[in-house]
């Protein structure tokens, strides 16, 4: 899909926008913003392990859903529409103990009403760890 962002923020203001949320907590940092898709990074160490010393995977679901909200975001016009979460899924498809995992998000439909985003997240080796889809209902604001 090729339909760019609406709003063009540095990362700056993107990585702005994580403080005082999960995002801070956990490390989170946008890296890169392309015409239609984000990137950022998480760090892989005690505040995203599960017990066994591996990366927890709502850990890679709360950067899953940071991805494609902040990028349903920038496809709306935030005067008039704000989005928020409708669904999201995961398959974890291996783990990782340390280092740092790095998300992708790219549309799969960006509608009037609703958008789905579909987030890769990888390892250091370039290696798929987790695949994850969320979709995303545009509401219109009440004034």
């Amino acid at each position: 899909m090729s339909r760019n962002f609406k709003i063009q923020p540095s990362l700056e203001t993107l990585n702005k926008m994580g403080q005082n949320t999960i995002s801070e907590v956990l490390g989170m940092e946008f890296t890169e913003i392309g015409d239609n898709y984000l990137v950022a990074k998480m760090p892989v160490d005690k505040r995203t392990h599960q017990p066994y010393g591996l990366l927890h995977g709502g850990a890679s679901v709360v950067l899953a859903e940071t991805l494609g909200s902040v990028a349903a975001m920038l496809m709306v016009d935030q005067d008039q529409y704000y989005c928020v979460g409708l669904e999201i899924n995961a398959n974890h498809l291996r783990g990782v103990t340390n280092g740092w995992v790095y998300g992708r998000t790219s549309p799969v439909h960006v509608g009037k009403t609703t958008q789905v985003w579909s987030i890769e997240i990888i390892n250091e080796k370039e290696q798929l760890v987790c695949i994850s889809r969320i979709t995303m209902a545009v509401l219109k604001k009440q004034n």
